[in-house]
């Protein structure tokens, strides 16, 4: 099957499926790309500081406030998509060494291609199974890692484990960082049983996420950050609740009623997690 375009959009098998360009109408020079019709990434090649998805922004919330503003970090990144966060990081953060884990081959090669980022040698993106690079890195070897993976539109159960959150604990700089993209939708037992897991290891946390997610109303994504140390909750709390669409952050006893004793998942028991709703991705095309 060849690649086709229509209009200017762009549309290309993958090694995990369909993956689309779809051009930005209101932003020149902005992608959305998707994979199997799912949303994945939105990159502006012009400003990568431009953030589209509400829970990137969350994310980037997050690295801008766990170290002090410009300084370089040490970041891996588990689920490349388009490499929005590791071009914003790259822009924000001059200096900085990043590596990109993304299994599908064949998408990097697309973006490589289409949507091409800027050139740098602190930059590396490697094609690899995100578990298998993390068991590879050396202890105490980064200051951030970013868990942003997906399959068809869920995360793998090798990758919501106390097994994997150790690995994670493990190359994480006693000072570092975990920050996790995990959705789920009512009664939001894969979030809770995420928070009980990761906090396992790195225990001291808080969640970032539209209110109505967080109460169990609907689907969508909440943003786990985790370590040794407490994170930066007032800043954080003062940024989603300054968004575009304003976040709460949950943290201390909230966080721990959230929670409710969820179960700490293991490799053994692990599923992948939940399914988005049919219909629930929609794009301007």
């Amino acid at each position: 099957m060849g690649r086709r375009r229509d209009a200017d959009r762009i549309t290309e098998p993958v090694d995990t499926g369909l993956a689309e360009l779809v051009p930005d109408p209101d932003r020149s020079g902005s992608w959305t790309l998707l994979l199997d019709g799912a949303p994945q990434s939105h990159v502006d090649l012009t400003d990568p500081t431009h953030l589209e998805f509400e829970y990137v922004r969350r994310l980037a919330a997050a690295i801008d406030l766990v170290a002090p503003a410009g300084a370089p970090l040490r970041v891996l990144h588990l689920g490349g998509g388009a490499l929005t966060l590791p071009r914003y990081v790259a822009a924000t953060r001059p200096g900085s060494t990043q590596r990109v884990v993304e299994v599908d081959g064949a998408l990097v090669e697309l973006v490589r291609r289409a949507l091409p980022w800027r050139a740098d040698p602190r930059l590396k993106v490697r094609v690899g199974d995100a578990r298998a690079v993390l068991a590879s890195c050396r202890e105490a070897s980064y200051d951030v890692v970013v868990a942003d993976v997906f399959a068809g539109a869920r995360t793998p159960a090798r990758l919501t484990s106390v097994e994997y959150a150790a690995e994670a604990a493990r190359v994480l700089h006693p000072a570092g960082w975990y920050l996790a993209n995990v959705a789920d939708g009512p009664p939001l037992r894969h979030a809770r049983g995420q928070v009980a897991t990761v906090r396992t290891v790195l225990p001291r946390a808080c969640l970032v996420a539209d209110a109505a997610v967080l109460r169990g109303r609907r689907y969508g994504n909440l943003v786990l950050v985790a370590g040794r140390q407490d994170p930066p909750v007032a800043a954080l709390t003062r940024r989603a609740a300054g968004d575009w669409f304003p976040g709460r952050v949950l943290a201390g006893a909230e966080l721990d009623r959230f929670t409710g004793g969820a179960a700490v998942v293991h490799d053994d028991g692990a599923i992948d997690s939940t399914p988005p709703p049919p219909g629930i991705f929609s794009v301007r095309r």
